[in-house]
């Protein structure tokens, strides 16, 4: 039987496949080509089995498809992801805006908050103290009424958060419960994701869960459904923190940094044989750069910062720059920038074929550091021509 490993990044999908005779494969396609297919991952399978685009793909014939995706992180920087209602104790509804007034740049005049991932907020009236004892009971239809009045206005997901809930979760499971009862698709409490102290790093938390989990779940019933919805496919993604898990269990709180944890993991095992556990990695993608640093065990962090919002959750420490092989060239202001906007892969850099910006990866085509023969031809409104040399 077939086995996928999948890297889907922001500009390209790399596919490794292993053939029932044991041989190894692999093939690049453009991450993003509505012209050509949906989901580059789906369809990179699709050409390995030498299907159509609407061939149905035959049970039996996968063993597991393991995949590290940036979908989450991709949801999380453009602030695509479900809208959210965050449910937190009364008198604690502007916290998670306020959040530890760290001020990174002391001398900025100009001020840019993070935009804040939910829509809505509701103060709840309960409280417990900081040894989790009860003193202000729940009031479980202040609950529903707010819940109910969310629903309504479109919302589907919903974050709950209350002080001290780590210590005693009655009241959160019971206003998820409620929250299970109004219809609520996703329900996200905060003793489940990150049962620690600090309300505001616990409430981010559960927020970023709540916010792009059901993101995470649409692309995993999506390649599930491609794949023949087969009870005898494993599907796998890649957590933050460098482990696999069941499709079933993936998690938007663990997927922040799906992608980019592989090649950790990657490059540590590659480079075992050799004999070398002191590594640097260099990550250089299309849309930004990751570095790690390894010297006989994995580098984790378990509060860090992603595009503005607090988490806590283990993951990788890597730490990415936005500037990769598309990110665009301009002169601003009298001089050469590069970057922080990036082309992706559609339309892409203009060696690319789609009418794209000049980015860096065009300078590396024209100074022949990036050789058009080692790419695949999978450029141009038909997804069948080479680099572009003569841009």
């Amino acid at each position: 039987m077939w086995q996928f490993w999948i890297d889907r990044g922001g500009t390209f999908t790399d596919i490794v496949a292993r053939k029932p005779d044991g041989s190894l494969e692999t093939r690049k396609f453009l991450s993003e080509n509505p012209e050509q297919y949906q989901d580059a991952a789906v369809h990179g399978i699709r050409s390995f089995l030498n299907l159509q685009a609407l061939d149905s793909i035959p049970k039996g014939m996968i063993d597991s498809v393991k995949m590290g995706t940036t979908v989450a992180t991709n949801a999380l920087l453009e602030r695509k992801g479900d809208d959210t209602l965050l449910l937190i104790t009364k008198g604690f509804g502007d916290l998670l805006r306020i959040g530890y007034q760290a001020r990174p740049k002391l001398f900025e005049l100009n001020i840019q908050l993070p935009t804040l991932l939910y829509k809505e907020v509701a103060e709840i009236d309960e409280r417990l103290d900081a040894k989790g004892n009860v003193i202000c009971p729940l009031d479980e239809a202040r609950a529903r009424e707010a819940l109910r009045r969310s629903k309504k206005a479109g919302i589907n997901s919903v974050a709950i958060a209350f002080l001290h809930g780590y210590l005693n979760p009655d009241h959160e499971a019971r206003v998820a419960a409620i929250a299970l009862e109004e219809g609520f698709g996703q329900i996200s409490v905060s003793h489940q994701v990150s049962p620690l102290m600090k309300l505001v790093s616990r409430g981010d938390t559960t927020v970023v869960d709540a916010y792009l989990s059901p993101i995470l779940r649409r692309y995993v019933t999506q390649v599930s459904d491609e794949l023949g919805g087969a009870d005898d496919t494993q599907l796998m993604f890649m957590q933050s923190n460098g482990g696999l898990t069941d499709a079933r269990l993936f998690q938007g709180k663990d997927a922040i940094l799906s992608g980019p944890a592989g090649g950790v993991v990657g490059m540590v095992k590659t480079a075992e044989p050799a004999g070398f556990d002191r590594l640097i990695g260099f990550d250089m993608g299309g849309t930004s750069t990751d570095v790690c640093h390894y010297a006989g065990q994995y580098e984790r962090s378990f509060e860090t910062e992603v595009a503005g919002v607090r988490l806590r959750a283990p993951m990788m420490h890597i730490h990415t720059v936005a500037a990769g092989g598309g990110s665009i060239l301009f002169y601003r202001n009298g001089r050469f920038q590069v970057g922080p906007e990036s082309a992706g892969a559609n339309p892409g850099p203009a060696c690319y074929r789609r009418g794209g910006p000049l980015t860096v990866t065009d300078c590396n085509v024209m100074l022949g550091k990036l050789h058009p023969s080692h790419f695949p031809p999978v450029f141009g409104p038909n997804a069948d021509e080479p680099l572009d040399v003569a841009i």
